[in-house]
């Protein structure tokens, strides 16, 4: 996967916790935005800019990734699911469908009603 530099929206805000008057003067919180997917990644673990920036890019590619990775983990089962839906049935699993569809009618056969003209002979 390609992660272009166009595709990410960046906003540094201000922290939060720990980290005195540096906290409250710098906006050392960094936010990245991926665009096409509108995934959001924030950072303030660090007291530097550039140390968040760079751990907010490697988590967002991180989050790519798995959302990659399960888009071809899902087709690979459909297509798996797919395969074994359109092999073929051994010839006794065929009988015993073929059995159970027998016993069934023949069930809904002794639910009919017994008509009239049966009963007067």
């Amino acid at each position: 996967m390609e992660l272009r530099p166009e595709d990410i929206e960046e906003k540094f805000i201000r922290s939060r916790g720990k980290g005195g008057q540096n906290v409250n003067k710098v906006s050392t919180c960094v936010q990245l935005k991926h665009l096409p997917t509108g995934i959001t990644v924030k950072c303030d673990f660090y007291r530097y800019q550039k140390k968040n920036r760079d751990l907010a890019m490697a988590m967002l590619v991180l989050k790519l990734e798995k959302i990659e990775r399960d888009k071809i983990v899902k087709e690979k089962s459909e297509f798996e699911k797919e395969k074994r839906r359109n092999r073929n049935k051994p010839k006794a699993l065929k009988e015993l469908i073929l059995q159970d569809k027998k016993f069934i009618s023949e069930k809904k056969n002794l639910r009919k009603k017994i008509s009239n003209s049966f009963l007067d002979n």
